[in-house]
């Protein structure tokens, strides 16, 4: 294996990735999602991504401590609306700061609200990328729709698809079919030259990989097609944004994670690749 970074059709080189620590948890009510992306950066993460063959800038958490949660009722069954989009607005415009530099922006969360701020971000500086968006759950209720009153993005219908699907409510599952939204596996991806955002949830893997997740879906993908996603993403060479979501912070669940999420990013394009 290379200690080179691959090749990529939009990001320069030397290939820089830009860490993006979101330790929030505002877009939903179960505790621990703040405190993986703390978990996968003390676990070597920089130094990893380093050792690689890639520069790595890293300058800290976003603690988001400027950003004022209080008084913040709920709109209709929405949580924390104005702290979520004041918090998503902030990752935004960190994510296309790096972004317009050329950089790969590797966003950890923290809640998936997050990736409205990532998305969006990354849209700025690549108006026509396309989303991969891996998940057990859709994440596409409207206001109108949700029970559980999570805030998530919304996307346009011909830039997203979905991978790893298996926990989709009725209302999702109608907005799916209505609007024509892709969800399949990584082998049926239409590979166009489109920049492509990334946006991976823990709770896509099952349990047995990634069981500190707060929202565990049995029947998920194992190990092993984790990898073979972000290998084929890799072969693109059109990734130009990862995130990494809802990881939890069980101790004894932990070590499981660091293994995959190690795999996942030597898979993934912004590792080297084997010649």
């Amino acid at each position: 294996m290379s200690s080179e970074p691959s090749l990529s059709r939009f990001l320069p080189d030397p290939k820089t990735v830009a860490i993006v620590g979101c330790p929030f948890r505002g877009g939903q009510a179960k505790l621990g999602v703040d405190k993986g992306p703390i978990s996968l950066v003390e676990a070597g993460l920089p130094e990893q991504l380093s050792g690689l063959g890639w520069n790595v800038k890293f300058d800290g958490h976003h603690q988001f401590e400027a950003i004022d949660g209080e008084n913040d009722p709920p709109i209709g069954k929405l949580k924390n609306p104005r702290l979520v989009s004041k918090v998503c607005k902030a990752v935004s415009e960190v994510v296309y700061d790096h972004a317009k530099k050329g950089e790969l922006p590797l966003t950890l969360g923290g809640d998936h609200s997050l990736a409205m701020g990532t998305i969006s971000g990354t849209l700025a500086q690549y108006p026509d990328a396309c989303v991969i968006w891996i998940d057990a759950h859709a994440d596409i209720n409207t206001a109108d729709t949700t029970d559980s009153g999570n805030i998530m993005p919304v996307l346009k219908p011909n830039r997203v698809v979905y991978i790893g699907l298996r926990d989709v409510d009725v209302a999702e599952k109608r907005i799916l079919k209505e609007n024509g939204i892709k969800a399949f596996s990584m082998h049926e991806v239409d590979k166009r030259e489109l920049p492509i955002h990334l946006s991976f949830d823990v709770d896509a893997l099952d349990p047995s990989v990634a069981p500190s997740t707060g929202t565990p879906v049995r029947g998920g993908l194992t190990f092993r097609e984790g990898h073979y996603i972000c290998e084929s993403i890799h072969e693109t060479g059109c990734l130009v944004a990862l995130d990494i979501m809802e990881s939890g912070v069980r101790s004894r669940d932990l070590r499981l994670e660091r293994l995959f999420f190690n795999g996942l990013f030597t898979s993934c394009s912004i590792t080297p690749c084997v010649s």
